[in-house]
C-alpha cells in the first residue's frame, strides 16, 4: 500500500512540473504570434528620442547680461596685447575679423608641418603654393567647428589668403581669435586696429619681403648658371 502512495505521489509531482512548464510557455507562445507592424506613412510619427545635448548642438551658447565693466585707462607702459585684450572682452556688439592665410607653403603640406611651421621666420619654407579652392574649404570647415564649440560666427572667403568672421557676439571675438591661431593653416588674425600671431612669428609683410628676395636669388643664380 505505501509504494502504492509513493508511486501517486511521484506521478502527481511529475504533472505539476508539466503543468508549470506549460503555463511558463503560453506567454512566451502568445508573445511570437503578436507581431509588430509598422505602418509605411510616418509623416505623423514624432522622433522623441533626441537629447538635450543633440538638441543644442550648434545653438549660441546663453549668456547673463553683463554689469558694466569699463576698460582700464591705457597708460605708458602698459602691455599693448594685454589692453587690446581687455578692450575685446568688453565689446558686446557684433565685430568682424579677418585671418590671414599662410603663403609660405602648399596647404596640403601644414597638417604634416604644422610643429616645424608653428613659430620662427627661420623656419619658414619658401614654397609659393596656395591652392585657389582651398580658403573656401576652410571657410566650410571653421563654420563646422565653431558651430561644434557653440560659437556663432559667419566666415566667408574673401580671396584666396583671407577669410573674413562675422560675430554677432562681440564677446566670442577672442575665442574665435584663438580657434583661428589654432589652425596650421592661418597666419595672423585681424580684429579691427588689432592684429594677432603665434609668438615668434613676424609680421606678413617682412615673410612676404623674404620670400620675395629668395625668389630674386634664386632667380639670379639661375641666369649666372646659364651664361656659364
Amino acid at each position: 500500500m505505501a509504494q502504492i502512495l509513493r508511486s501517486r505521489s511521484v506521478v502527481l509531482a511529475a504533472a505539476a512540473v508539466a503543468v508549470l512548464l506549460v503555463l511558463s510557455w503560453v506567454p512566451a507562445i502568445e508573445a511570437g504570434k503578436r507581431r509588430v507592424h509598422i505602418p509605411d506613412d510616418l509623416d505623423d510619427v514624432e522622433d522623441n528620442e533626441e537629447d538635450e545635448d543633440w538638441k543644442a548642438w550648434g545653438k549660441p551658447k546663453p549668456r547673463p547680461r553683463p554689469k558694466f565693466d569699463p576698460p582700464p585707462d591705457f597708460q605708458d607702459g602698459m602691455d599693448l596685447g594685454k589692453y587690446q585684450r581687455e578692450m575685446i572682452k568688453r565689446q558686446f556688439g557684433p565685430s568682424m575679423g579677418f585671418a590671414k592665410l599662410r603663403i609660405d607653403v602648399p596647404r596640403e603640406l601644414l597638417v604634416e608641418r604644422a610643429p616645424e611651421l608653428s613659430t620662427g621666420v627661420d623656419r619658414v619654407v619658401k614654397i609659393l603654393g596656395v591652392l585657389q579652392e582651398e580658403a573656401p574649404r576652410l571657410a566650410r570647415t571653421w563654420t563646422e567647428l565653431l558651430k561644434t564649440g557653440s560659437i556663432d560666427a559667419k566666415v566667408i572667403a574673401v580671396d584666396k589668403n583671407t577669410i573674413m568672421f562675422t560675430i554677432p557676439d562681440g564677446q566670442d571675438s577672442l575665442e574665435v581669435k584663438d580657434f583661428v591661431l589654432s589652425q596650421p593653416e592661418a597666419y595672423e588674425f585681424k580684429l579691427g586696429q588689432s592684429t594677432f600671431r603665434r609668438p615668434g612669428d613676424p609680421e606678413l609683410d617682412v615673410v612676404v619681403e623674404r620670400m620675395r628676395k629668395e625668389r630674386a636669388k634664386k632667380k639670379d643664380s639661375s641666369s649666372v648658371k646659364e651664361e656659364l
